[in-house]
Order: structure tokens, then C-alpha cells, then sequence
């Protein structure tokens, strides 16, 4: 009855030992659903790796994390003077690297919590959040004497192979600002640039945060898989589902487990550009206008027809005649968006 996401364990295990020895310094990032596994599995596997520091992407996601890790805890979202970065339990707080980007958060900050530790975050061309170069400079002079400075950070765009041009540019603002020598603290650079920067500034401390490329990086550990909950046939004409839809053609109706609670069948805006995928985005958007969307259900070794949109907990598909016909019981694999995705076991071997 479950929408369950399986691990190779010993796989999985492997990768992330891979991923940290290649990447001294690594500072894993532990956000949102956990990437699929969950925060408390993620901030356990980071104290496993043995690193000293975990990345967050927001203070409400601290209490979940500091039970299972008891290094230092960088929240990557800006600190802000109001809800929970401004509550924090004072022994989870001892522990807390705030990222500021915005030089009235500078004096707040320090004004509430002399001598917080803190990240500095160079606006990069994300354009998201962080100080310009001259702000950046102000920055570091509120900051001397006042805090604990524990570096610069820039949270860069996921261009692979185009960052070095913009780390330079970033690099020579750290420098005017007297931050040499300071620690950087980076996203979304490639083994390459990694390497790269590092040759370069020999003399900063390059720190990379990574999350997806750690936790996701080997999806070959990973397998989704529904339970198969009923089976109905239908002749052509049979009315099924919510909305009274009418079978096109006979054939099966499959009732599986995994609906728009677990984030099956939500998308958000694709990222693709390129003219296959905007011809992909067209004929999908056909399917849907004419009643057929394609599910991420795979079953007989092919994606098979949503029968109508899915229900908050199970997903009805629509298996023509000739298809093999599971069980019930039987698993299907699921393709899935993982950080979009929740699941209601994850098993790990």
C-alpha cells in the first residue's frame, strides 16, 4: 500500500565515501525533503562521512537535524530579524553559522548575537540574494571585531563548465574587501572547476557544499517502486474514476499506490530550453488537452496513461489490451522527481 523509494546501501554508501574523499572540506547540504530520504536519515549519514559541518537551507529545518549531527549547522538562507532565525534553542544556536547578504542584517544580527559566526554571500549572477562587491567590503568592516568571521560564500547558477570567469571576478571582490586567505564557501562548481579554483587560490580554504551530486549522484543505488492496490477490466465505454470517464478502448484499469500527497503528478516549470525539450513540452501538452497524460508509472517495461489525475494518495492508469497485467500486490517502478517527492518508506539495505 506504500509509495517506497529502496537503496542499495552498500552502493549508496560507496558513492557518498567517494563523493567526500574527493571533495576535502565537503560541507553536505541537508534541505527541503531531504532529497527524498529525509532530513534525520541525511543529517545521520553526514555525521557517518565524519564531516564537521552540515549545511541547511533554513532555520526551521535545525531542530530535525541537531539531534542526529552535532557538528556546526550553516543555514544558507540569509538571516532575516524575524520567525525562527531570530528563536533559536540557545544549544543549537552555539552551533549556527548564519549567511547574511544585506548589510542592516549585518548590524542586527551582531547587535542580538555578539560575535556570531558568519558566512558574507557575494550576490552572484543568480541574482538571489547577497552583498554587491562594494557592500561587500562594508560588510567586512562591520563585521571585524564584532563577529566570528567564517567566510565568503557563493551560491553560483548550474551552468557546468561556465563558472570560472565569474569565480575569478567574484575572487578579486573578496580580496579588495581584505577578506584574503578567508574560507569560500561554494556551490555548484564541477570536480574540474573545483580543482581549478583551488590551484588558483592556493591560499583560501575552498569549501564546496553539495547536495544533489552527494545524495542523488548514484542513481543506480536507487529504485522507486508503487504497490498495485486493484485491477478492473473494462470493455470500451465502462465508466471509471471521479469525474465518470468513459473507457476509449477495452482493456485494464490499475489502481497504484502513490498519489498528489507523495508529489506524483505535480510538476514545476521545466528548465529545459532546447528545442527537443520545448517539442516534448507541445506534444505533452496534446495528450493533456486530449484527456491522455503519460504517468510516471512504468508497467510491462512502459509508461502507461494516467486514466484521470491522480488522487491525493493512489493514481489510476490505464493498461491496454495485450499489456501483461499484474497482480495485486505486484510493484511498479515510478519515475520520480526525488527532491519534489515524498515517500511513505524509504528502505535502506
Amino acid at each position: 500500500m506504500t509509495l517506497t523509494l529502496s537503496v542499495d546501501g552498500d552502493v549508496w554508501r560507496a558513492h557518498l565515501r567517494a563523493v567526500a574523499e574527493a571533495n576535502p572540506g565537503l560541507t553536505p547540504v541537508a534541505k527541503g525533503n531531504g532529497y527524498g530520504f529525509g532530513l534525520g536519515r541525511l543529517a545521520r549519514k553526514a555525521q557517518w562521512l565524519g564531516v564537521d559541518t552540515l549545511a541547511v537551507g533554513t532555520y526551521d529545518e535545525l531542530p530535525e537535524v541537531a539531534s542526529r549531527f552535532d557538528g556546526d549547522l550553516l543555514v544558507l538562507s540569509p538571516w532575516r530579524p524575524f520567525g525562527a532565525a531570530v528563536e533559536l534553542d540557545d544549544a543549537v544556536a552555539k552551533r549556527v553559522v548564519h549567511t547574511v547578504g544585506r548589510l542592516a542584517d549585518v548590524d542586527d544580527l551582531l547587535a542580538r548575537q555578539p560575535g556570531a559566526r558568519i558566512v558574507l554571500e557575494r550576490l552572484t549572477s543568480m541574482n538571489r540574494h547577497g552583498f554587491s562587491a562594494s557592500d561587500l567590503r562594508t560588510a567586512a568592516e562591520l563585521a571585524r571585531g564584532r563577529s566570528t568571521l567564517a567566510g565568503v560564500a557563493f551560491h553560483l547558477p548550474l551552468a557546468e563548465g561556465k563558472h570560472l570567469d565569474e569565480v575569478h571576478s567574484l575572487m578579486n571582490d573578496v580580496v579588495g574587501a581584505g577578506l584574503s586567505g578567508t574560507t569560500i564557501w561554494v556551490s555548484h562548481l564541477t570536480d574540474d572547476e573545483l580543482a581549478q579554483v583551488r590551484s588558483s587560490y592556493a591560499d583560501f580554504d575552498v569549501r564546496p557544499r553539495i547536495g544533489t551530486g552527494l545524495w542523488l549522484g548514484d542513481r543506480g543505488a536507487l529504485r522507486v517502486t508503487a504497490t498495485v492496490l486493484d485491477v478492473h477490466e473494462l470493455a470500451r465505454g465502462d465508466v471509471f474514476g471521479y469525474r465518470g470517464r468513459t473507457a476509449p478502448r477495452a482493456g485494464h484499469l490499475l489502481v497504484v499506490s502513490g498519489g498528489t500527497a507523495h508529489g506524483i503528478g505535480l510538476e514545476s516549470p521545466t528548465g529545459q530550453g532546447s528545442l527537443r525539450a520545448r517539442a516534448a513540452t507541445v506534444a505533452r501538452g496534446g495528450l493533456d488537452a486530449a484527456g491522455f497524460v503519460r504517468s510516471p508509472f512504468t508497467v510491462d517495461g512502459k509508461p502507461r496513461l494516467f486514466a484521470e489525475p491522480p488522487h491525493m494518495q493512489a493514481s489510476l492508469l490505464l493498461l491496454p489490451q495485450g499489456a501483461q497485467v499484474p497482480e495485486v500486490g505486484d510493484e511498479v517502478d515510478v519515475r520520480v522527481r526525488y527532491t519534489a517527492t515524498t515517500f511513505d518508506r524509504v528502505v535502506v539495505s
